[in-house]
């Protein structure tokens, strides 16, 4: 598995999955995008791998899609590319992580942010460090109706996912454990033990009761609704491209987009 934008590390029984472009604070480009599906893929499909971690090199877990690389290569898409290129590469690989056979973490420090939120709570349980944070600004960086799969109120909660997306405005490591969107905060320098640790617990169970525990649970969202709510949402967001605030951020060239995305994580 030779990566360049992500780091696959075997940890006996455990897969580490980073992010690795640490000096764009893990902005998800589509290669980053593509090789993290290549790497859950190969994890889910290893016979030794019992728990999956995504973690981030550096800083930041994540800041999010990579705009610089949407203005140089996507401004000018179709509707039917972008629908077709968002649709595989931001809902299927997410949806891919919720959907994997075996317990994901993420493993989160610094900026979660937009895309970056988006990857980590489609992960079954959440290890932040106390310097994490996590936002989606986009309803007023970009005009969008958030990122293309509205996770957010089934990880936080209505009343809070609306606070976060009509407001822009990012939630702490100790706000995000309060409200249950987080399973433990610990110190930046525990960070990867911690996360290692409740790994190595959770494979001490037999993989395959694992297994169906996670359909049992991840079913039980689905009947509630989740993936149909999630599959309406991706839709509006499409929808969302074509409206006048977008196209005005699109025709500055994203760059204001940029800018606040840089705001978010000051």
């Amino acid at each position: 598995m030779d990566y360049e934008d992500v780091e696959y590390e075997d940890l006996n029984g455990v897969a580490r999955i980073w992010h690795n472009r640490p000096q764009v604070r893990n902005a998800e480009s589509q290669r980053l995008l593509d090789e993290i599906d290549s790497a859950m893929r190969c994890a889910a499909e290893d016979p030794s791998i019992r728990v999956v971690i995504l973690g981030g090199r550096g800083d930041h877990f994540s800041a999010g899609h990579d705009l610089k690389e949407a203005q140089a290569n996507r401004a000018d898409f179709t509707v039917e590319q972008r629908w077709a290129y968002e649709e595989l590469r931001y809902y299927e690989y997410a949806l891919n992580i919720f959907d994997l056979p075996k317990p994901t973490i993420a493993q989160v420090q610094g900026a979660c942010v937009a895309g970056g939120f988006m990857l980590a709570n489609m992960c079954d349980l959440v290890v932040a460090a106390e310097d994490a944070f996590f936002a989606d600004p986009v309803a007023h960086s970009l005009g969008a109706a958030a990122v293309e799969v509205l996770i957010h109120p089934w990880v936080m909660g209505m009343r809070k996912a609306k606070e976060m997306l009509f407001t822009g405005q990012r939630m702490d490591a100790a706000e995000a454990l309060r409200i249950g969107m987080v399973n433990r905060v610990v110190p930046r320098a525990e960070l990867e033990d911690a996360t290692l640790a409740l790994a190595r617990r959770i494979a001490e169970a037999p993989p395959f009761g694992l297994k169906l525990l996670k359909r049992s649970l991840n079913r039980g969202l689905d009947i509630q609704g989740l993936r149909t709510a999630l599959e309406a949402h991706f839709d509006t967001h499409q929808l969302s491209h074509l409206t006048e605030g977008f196209k005005q951020a699109r025709d500055r060239g994203l760059s204001g987009a940029i800018k606040a995305g840089k705001d978010t994580l000051k």
